[in-house]
């Protein structure tokens, strides 16, 4: 069960924390632009697709929650539309976006404590 409960955990976290990224303030934000670049496609191999309910497929979600899990990779596939413009992940590179944690306003990314450190403080 805590196995689970991590890896859930992980792949939500995961599909939300990537760069590039899209975030707004509610009088910009732009439906369309939350769901294929506010969320991600999650490259798994087939066998984790199966386990996880396609969960790798999140923009398609995000942009139409009503398409049940067993059609997303064939909507995704006779849409190519949705691939175009989402970022891409995969195991190894999510990773890395493990310590995405902030949103740099100014620069529209996702950056780490560490690069927070090295953004001039504006007096």
């Amino acid at each position: 069960l805590i196995t689970f409960a991590f890896t859930a955990i992980w792949f939500f976290y995961m599909q939300h924390q990537h760069d590039p990224n899209y975030k707004a303030w509610k009088e910009d934000w732009q439906y369309l632009l939350a769901a294929i670049k506010g969320s991600s496609y999650y490259k798994l191999p087939k066998i984790f697709n199966f386990f996880t309910g396609n969960i790798g497929y999140h923009h398609i979600h995000h942009l139409a929650p009503k398409v049940p899990f067993y059609k997303l990779e064939k909507c995704s596939k006779e849409n190519p539309v949705f691939q175009k413009y989402v970022t891409t992940i995969t195991l190894l590179s999510s990773v890395k976006y493990a310590f995405y944690t902030l949103w740099d306003e100014e620069n529209y990314r996702m950056i780490t404590f560490r690069q927070l450190k090295t953004i001039p403080v504006k007096a």
